[in-house]
Formats: C-alpha cells, structure tokens, sequence
C-alpha cells in the first residue's frame, strides 16, 4: 500500500507542522472545552489573533508587500511583519517570492507554486507537504531585501512565530486566569486559530481558482467568488485580482465583500498608509467588455446553434463592438469618461451575459 508514495519528496518539517497543528486542533481543543468549557474570555482572545494574523497576511503580506498596492508607514509595516510571522506562512520574503512567481506564471505546471492544474489538493496543501526543492532564489523580491525591517523578520521568522503565535495568547491567558486559562488560549487561540487562518489562506490558492465565475478574464483559472471572499478577507475576488494585481481592492463593485479593501482605506485616512492604487473604473469596464465580446464570440462557433439563437447573439456581439469602438474613440480624443457613460457600459455588458444566459437556456429547452 505504501510501496509507492513518494516519502522521499516529502518536507518533513513542514507536514510534520500542519499535521501535527491540525491534529491537536480536532483532538485536543474538544478535549479542552469538554472538560473545562469556554468562555467570552477564551473567544475573544481567538477572534483577536484570528483578525491580526488574518488581515497581517491579506494586507500585509499580500496586498502591501506582494504587490505594493500602496505604502505604510512603520507602525502597520511592524504589525504586519510580526503578526503575519505568527500566522506560521513562513517570512514575508520567501512569501512574497513565491506570490510573485504565481502572478507571473499562474497555471504553468513546472514554475507556478500551487498550480491548480496539478489538482485540488497540490494547489491547497499539496505542494507545501512535497515541498522539497531549496527556497527560491529571491531574484524577485529585491525590493523588499532593501527594507531592514523585512530583512529582520526573515532572520527571527521561526522565534517570531512560536513567541507571538504561541506564547503571546498563553501568557495573556495565564495573566487572565491562571494555567488553565493559559492551556486553553494555547489550544484555541494559539493552535486552532493557526490551522483556520492557514486554511483560509489556503482556500485563495485553491478554491479560488476552482469556485465562481470570470467577468474580467478568462486568460487564467482565477475566479470570483463571494462565498469564497467571506471567508477569505475580500480575497474571494480572484479574476479581479489576476486582471489587475497592483489594485488595493479585490472586491472592486461597492457591494463586494472586502474588508482588507476598507481596512486599508481606514488606515488611509488615520494617516497610516498613503498612496493607494486603484485602477481606472473605464479600464475595469473595458476589462469588462473584451471578456463578454469573448464569450459572445465563443457561443456563436458553437456547433448545432439554431439560427434563432444565432441571430440573438450575433446583434448583442454587434452592439459590444460598436461600444467598444465608441470607447477606443474616446480614449483617443482623451475625452473624459462619465460616470453616466461608465453606467452605461455596463448595463450593455449585463445584457449581453443575459443574452448567454437566455440562449444556453433555449438551447436546453429545445434539446
């Protein structure tokens, strides 16, 4: 039965680190709360390090260090570095790389880090389990090497992660309430809360690229997905985010669940972070159009459409071109687009993915 796994591509050090935290997590915590309870206390110490260490990886780690979507000052920097260490996703550094590497070769089998072509499974937690080969180069991230505060959390990762991931809640729990409160925020705040952020994590390299739909492009297995946004800080908005990677925002739309995106903007205007980059709203809405002409495009080489339906898209195809071009014209002249014209836009796209919708419908209908 064992004959053929590959024990020799497993990274011991880190399965050991995931199994062992996830089988304390199942055992141990019930264990805890079977025979001591839990209390107010007990969650919220965990709903506490779960927003730290959640947010200092989604705003920190990825949208601030990854992909420099705008600048902190020292205060949210320091947070971030020690909290995201406490998360146990190794350093900003290693992370950043190998993030990087992913938007730049998403879907490549042999250079994306958790290709999710290669499964499920390897995307989610596979390719940290046979992570064998030696950390990166780093040629990628040299930016970040110049930062001494980077520079230190990747020196002190390890020491970081055990005092402020593990020491820090049991010690608060000791001072609350002695050695049983200490064993109990280790368990649930410490342990616990370790497995549930990383599983979130876990879920935008996997899930992600697996759950929802793709309005602003199909070039990549990246999706949006609301359920996935909930319970990933706003990170649900994959296609968003691959699209256009140096956006703050994921969930660009008003009523998108995000709020990594309006954490950063309540820093922005306490004065802790500055320069926040936002695409162009007619940029999005372009984005937008190509990817529903596309799919227009795509219905109609579909063998055995009856003329009906063919007629149907061919006019909503003919009214995105016309817009498309009445846009390029604009942008041209350097004539300023409005919001009305924005609105518009988009009820034309709306319209045609309906026309999708109505047609595949027939088409069932009549098969």
């Amino acid at each position: 039965m064992f004959s053929h796994f590959p024990f020799s591509r497993v990274n011991w050090l880190i399965s050991s680190f995931l199994i062992g935290t996830l089988f304390l997590a199942v055992t141990c915590v019930p264990l805890y709360i079977g025979f001591f309870g839990i209390d107010c206390f007990q969650i919220c110490l965990f709903l506490a390090m779960f927003f730290a260490t959640g947010f200092s990886i989604t705003l920190g780690y990825h949208r601030l260090f990854s992909h420099l979507t705008f600048q902190a000052y020292w205060p949210v920097k320091l947070f971030t570095l020690i909290f995201g260490a406490a998360a146990f996703e190794n350093s900003v550094l290693l992370w950043s790389c190998e993030h990087r590497r992913h938007h730049k070769h998403v879907d490549e089998d042999e250079e994306d880090p958790y290709c999710i072509s290669k499964g499920l499974f390897h995307a989610h937690i596979g390719w940290l389990l046979f992570k064998v080969q030696p950390d990166p180069p780093f040629d990628n991230v040299t930016d970040l090497q110049k930062d001494p505060l980077i520079c230190w959390q990747h020196r002190y990762i390890h020491l970081l992660a055990v005092l402020f991931g593990f020491v820090l809640p049991a010690a608060i729990g000791f001072v609350w309430g002695g050695w049983k409160t200490a064993l109990g925020a280790f368990l649930i705040a410490g342990i616990a809360r370790v497995v549930v952020v990383q599983h979130c994590t876990f879920c935008i390299n996997s899930l992600c690229h697996y759950l929802g739909n793709q309005p602003y492009s199909s070039r990549c297995s990246a999706r949006d997905s609301w359920l996935m946004a909930l319970l990933t800080f706003g990170e649900g908005y994959h296609n968003y985010h691959h699209e256009f990677q140096h956006d703050y925002r994921n969930g660009v739309k008003p009523w998108q669940f995000d709020p990594t995106k309006w954490t950063i903007w309540l820093l922005s205007k306490a004065g802790l972070v500055r320069n926040l980059r936002r695409v162009a709203p007619e940029k999005i809405a372009l984005a937008e159009l190509a990817e529903a002409q596309r799919r227009l495009e795509e219905k109609l080489a579909t063998p055995g459409l009856t003329a009906a339906s063919a007629a149907y898209i061919n006019r909503a195809c003919h009214r995105l071109q016309t817009l498309a071009q009445e846009w390029s014209q604009l942008k041209a002249a350097q004539i300023e687009i409005t919001r009305e014209k924005l609105i518009e836009l988009r009820a034309e796209i709306r319209a045609a993915m309906c026309t999708l919708r109505v047609t595949g419908l027939s088409e069932a209908q009549a098969v």
